[in-house]
């Protein structure tokens, strides 16, 4: 069978890429901006991301699976370490690697670090992706994309394009894709028209269920929450045109004394985590939700391997 295009069409080009960076770096928003919807969790809290979601771009000439990887970083528990080495085997595995370096924000030791580490990868496409440019001038920028140039020479590494991108602002998202879009191997379609994501359902919505927690907790628990969602069933009895979707969930905690600080008085934060995820879980899956949250203490999860694979990890 001849798959070759005709000489006036291109082919078309399908594979992955891979956004890294430092947490909070702006992985996650700009998967959810060059996607077009909420894939992946946001929050400014680091190290967010613990899953590595499948965002899916589907163009006329391309389709682009953008895999978000967790921020790599000097671990300090058996978490961070497996975390670290989700990253490293993703690295391997793609087609581009995509380096976001936040431009509000000089070239510390974490970016560094990680730079070395991608000095080692020699075939693979780089492109440094200087994120949040909404958040500065012109010459904070300019200072910046000069430093990365600089980086890139003192450490070896042949940066396939630098390009600044402001995902909240929708500016130059779509350049991201454009230039990325040649450099995948010529491929079918690798997923089928209209997937977004192949994250399981059950996965989505404890990401979603932990971005709301994470939500205001400020530093008190920026790591130590956890969510497994136990059962999603359609509730019977209900006409075919008023569906229900029921969620159980539970959200793990590592410490009693953190319980409080979820539940909150008179169990007012719970309620707002229920409520603020349960309108993007609608959202998500397009039916009306019943969520029933949990809040369980996993002492020391982190730390604990049966612990770590129970929570998915």
């Amino acid at each position: 069978m001849d798959n070759a295009a005709s000489p006036s069409q291109a082919p078309h080009r399908a594979g992955f890429a891979c956004f890294v960076g430092r947490p909070n770096a702006g992985k996650s928003t700009l998967t959810n901006a060059l996607v077009g919807t909420k894939v992946a969790i946001t929050s400014n809290r680091p190290q967010t991301t613990r899953h590595t979601v499948r965002g899916i771009v589907h163009r006329p000439d391309a389709q682009l699976v953008l895999v978000d990887t967790p921020g790599l970083h000097k671990p300090r528990t058996l978490l961070g370490e497996r975390l670290n080495d989700v990253v490293r085997t993703t690295w391997a595995e793609v087609d581009v690697i995509g380096f976001c370096l936040p431009a509000d924000q000089k070239l510390g030791p974490g970016d560094r670090f990680i730079a070395g580490e991608l000095a080692s990868i020699k075939k693979t496409p780089k492109i440094a992706i200087v994120t949040k440019t909404d958040l500065v001038d012109s010459k904070t920028l300019a200072e910046q994309l000069i430093a990365i140039q600089r980086l890139g020479e003192e450490l070896g590494i042949k940066w396939a394009e630098i390009v600044p991108v402001s995902a909240v602002g929708d500016k130059q998202v779509s350049l991201l894709a454009d230039l990325i879009a040649p450099m995948l191997p010529e491929s079918p379609p690798l997923y089928p028209e209209g997937d977004l994501t192949d994250e399981p359902e059950q996965v989505m919505v404890a990401e979603l269920i932990r971005e709301a927690a994470l939500e205001g907790v400020r530093d008190e628990l920026p790591h130590s929450i956890a969510v497994v969602v136990e059962e999603m069933l359609p509730r019977e009895d209900r006409p075919k045109d008023k569906p229900l979707l029921d969620i159980h969930a539970n959200v793990y905690i590592e410490r009693p004394s953190q319980k409080g600080i979820i539940i909150g008085p008179k169990g007012a934060r719970l309620k707002e985590v229920g409520m603020k995820s349960r309108k993007h879980i609608e959202a998500l899956l397009g039916t009306p939700v019943y969520l029933d949250l949990h809040v369980k203490v996993a002492k020391d999860w982190q730390r604990d391997p049966k612990q770590l694979r129970k929570l998915g990890f």
